[in-house]
């Protein structure tokens, strides 16, 4: 379990902020702030990445139960505005925004996984691989990643040709096969390559112009931190 080190170093509440969904070609990006309680934490907390789908459904809700959590969600179609990184760093700020709501104060500082932080007037330090050594950003990547594997287990009943309840929107085969046989949804990413030439596939013959080269050199995606 990663331990309390860096929570021990700044003022309390100390919260933790992690994301999950930047690499996916459809859905949402989701972020999730903790703060965690002084006593009564779940036992089992890590990485989500290291966890089944039973585990992180279970710590998730035992998080919700005893820790102070705001979430933040940006959608496809803002994901595609901004670009990846500038959702991301949205999602974050949402996520603390709403935690502060819910504590009723801002935190007394916030630990972010990665290398870079959003401008916001919070105190916040970033930590590379901070869900293997921070408890609150493990608890947050619990929280992010379930959240938003839930989101797009409902989406998968009403576009099964995507095996979204398998691959959760990233661009597995059976994913990129689909959306070149049917076309992206409106979930998707237009933003994204494999999605843009796809677009570009499906798109009526008087749509192949300037707008569609403009797709065909849009971003992919932002490397993650």
């Amino acid at each position: 379990m990663p331990g309390l080190r860096f929570e021990k170093l700044h003022l309390a509440p100390v919260a933790g902020v992690d994301e999950a969904g930047r690499g996916p070609l459809a859905g949402p990006v989701v972020a999730a702030a903790v703060v965690l309680p002084a006593r009564g934490v779940p036992r089992g907390i890590d990485d989500s990445k290291k966890l089944s789908a039973a585990e992180r459904q279970r710590l998730h809700a035992r998080l919700l139960d005893c820790a102070h959590v705001g979430i933040g969600i940006v959608e496809p179609e803002e994901i595609d505005t901004l670009n990846i990184y500038w959702a991301t760093m949205k999602a974050m700020t949402i996520a603390v925004d709403r935690l502060c709501e819910g504590l009723g104060c801002p935190p007394g500082h916030v630990l972010v996984d990665g290398n870079r932080l959003p401008r916001w007037s919070y105190a916040a330090t970033a930590i590379v691989s901070g869900d293997a050594h921070s408890r609150s950003i493990a608890a947050a990547s619990i929280v992010a990643k379930h959240t938003r594997d839930t989101i797009m287990l409902r989406h998968a009943e009403d576009w099964p040709h995507y095996n979204w309840h398998s691959n959760k929107g990233y661009g597995c085969p059976h994913h990129l096969a689909a959306l070149r046989e049917h076309g992206p949804t409106p979930l998707h990413r237009r933003s994204f390559a494999p999605v843009a030439a796809a677009a570009l596939r499906f798109a009526p013959p008087e749509s192949s112009t300037p707008q569609s080269q403009h797709l065909v050199g849009a971003p992919s995606l932002v490397p993650d931190s």
